[in-house]
């Protein structure tokens, strides 16, 4: 089988092994073949049961959210890496950045870094939405509150005050005012609630504090 044959065969440039294997049905022995794959650099084993076609033989840029939905599951993309993809950071995101409800985990992998922290399931129901790309597949993200909910969740900086949290989203997560402003309170509170979090409620009452403080002066 060529390599050419191969790529036809595995529809996407992200694959697990029981795709692979159906793909080599032909060979005698697929795994010796897959070991072959794997040494011409063909294939890169991202972790074990999971694969991407080498830079030569993609056909397409490999989806690092769809690997990061694949390799730690159930998972969605949320905190730094989510918040950048939303605009609200400036700084640039070296590790895809996700939560799951099972153990936090890290991953070092040939195509880069992926961490995941746990959040309760209640939590983990709420604020996902679902990103196509091409084929029609698609990943799992967090909304721009559910990522920023997240984030506050993981952080263990007490933020016992409604001051606190400002300074912390604007000094340390270096957020601007206005992309504050456009959160929607309501979900940050449902969030709230979900998470059990005097952090959140916080936050949810900074942004309706700026809406309201913005309100005003459209008005005056």
């Amino acid at each position: 089988m060529s390599q050419q044959t191969l790529t036809r065969r595995v529809p996407y440039e992200e694959f697990d092994y029981q795709i692979l294997l159906t793909a080599l049905g032909g060979y005698k022995s697929p795994r010796d073949r897959i070991t072959r794959l794997l040494r011409q650099g063909t294939i890169v084993r991202v972790k074990k049961g999971l694969y991407v076609f080498g830079e030569a033989d993609r056909r397409v840029p490999v989806h690092m959210e769809i690997l990061a939905n694949l390799i730690h599951g159930p998972s969605y993309v949320s905190l730094e890496y989510a918040l950048q993809h939303h605009g609200l950071i400036p700084e640039r995101v070296d590790a895809v950045t996700c939560v799951t409800i099972n153990r936090s985990r890290e991953f070092t992998t040939p195509l880069g870094r992926f961490t995941y922290r746990a959040i309760p399931l209640e939590a983990f129901r709420a604020g996902v939405e679902r990103v196509e790309v091409e084929l029609g597949r698609a990943y799992l993200l967090a909304v721009p509150e559910k990522a920023l909910a997240d984030k506050l969740h993981a952080d263990k900086a007490p933020l016992r005050t409604q001051r606190d949290v400002r300074v912390y989203l604007e000094d340390d997560l270096r957020i601007d005012p206005l992309a504050i402003r456009s959160l929607r309170a309501d979900l940050l509170r449902d969030y709230a609630e979900r998470y059990g979090s005097r952090k959140i409620r916080h936050l949810a009452a900074v942004v309706e504090r700026l809406q309201h403080q913005d309100g005003g002066r459209t008005h005056a």
